[in-house]
């Protein structure tokens, strides 16, 4: 993964189990996330449904990666990328070996090698942002984006609290939050009217 780079991450079920059964795995999932990703990526968006999930991030710049203790003694860029390419996976084998532990389970859960598109344009940037957090009306696991529990989107819908989101970045992209949020309306609308087969 390169060092400043903006990536639609997201990965799915090994097969067609569910990766997240209850809330608590929800819950785990994230903290998982932020004990690997805090210091290597800023957050955009996220959204966990029960069979995969999908991530909006930014892979943060060298100079900043290297004052990280996990990645001070790299002396390469490319030593360094593979370290945050590295967390990412860390995130994945430690949710799936305590998910098989919980489970009585063996075997990978998730699909061998996670995705990641890198964003281009600030066209495909607020895109892929609609769309990650749309996925639950998608998949009809809602109808509105703020009846899905394990999105950002509550944190961009509630402004005032606490988050380890990139928020202010993420509205600027959309010029502020107002405008945010019509698009979000009208990205769920357009969902809501085709047939999703």
């Amino acid at each position: 993964m390169e060092t400043g780079q903006i990536y639609h991450i997201y990965n799915h079920a090994n097969g067609s189990e569910n990766i997240f059964r209850e809330k608590e795995n929800y819950r785990f999932f994230l903290q998982q996330y932020k004990k690997h990703l805090e210091k290597v990526v800023d957050t955009y968006a996220y959204c966990l449904i029960p069979i995969h999930f999908h991530f909006l991030v930014k892979v943060k710049k060298a100079d900043v990666l290297k004052k990280n203790s996990t990645f001070e003694k790299l002396d390469s860029l490319d030593e360094v990328e593979a370290k945050a390419s590295k967390q990412f996976a860390n995130l994945f084998i430690s949710y799936t070996m305590a998910f098989n532990k919980k489970y009585d389970r063996k075997g990978s859960l998730f699909m061998k090698n996670f995705k990641r598109k890198p964003i281009e344009s600030i066209e495909q940037w607020q895109e892929t942002f609609l769309y990650i957090h749309i996925n639950p009306i998608k998949h009809k696991f809602s109808n509105k984006i703020e009846d899905w529990n394990w999105s950002s989107w509550h944190a961009y819908n509630n402004m005032e609290s606490r988050s380890l989101l990139a928020r202010p970045k993420a509205i600027g992209y959309f010029d502020n939050i107002d405008n945010l949020l019509y698009c979000s309306e009208e990205k769920r609308r357009r969902i809501l009217n085709m047939n999703l087969e």
